[in-house]
């Protein structure tokens, strides 16, 4: 989660990530931040997240990011 975290403040310093319920529905994330986003996940945490991951819900805030990444490191 550290690691996530860290990702995500190098995106927004100025977000408390923890606090975030809807990182969309707030106008946290962008299109391009979600583009920085994944390729950051995919090289810290050496995984490949196919295109039918990228939907709203597994990026919905911190945990649901963590969950997918769980996810995809057992696969």
């Amino acid at each position: 989660m550290e690691t996530l975290l860290q990702i995500l403040n190098g995106l927004h310093p100025d977000v408390d990530f923890m606090q975030v319920d809807d990182l969309y529905e707030e106008g946290v994330l962008d299109s391009l931040d979600m583009v920085r986003l994944v390729t950051e996940i995919a090289n810290e945490f050496d995984v490949r997240i196919p295109a039918e991951a990228l939907v709203p819900e597994n990026f919905q805030n911190v945990h649901t990011i963590y969950a997918l990444i769980e996810r995809l490191d057992e696969e």
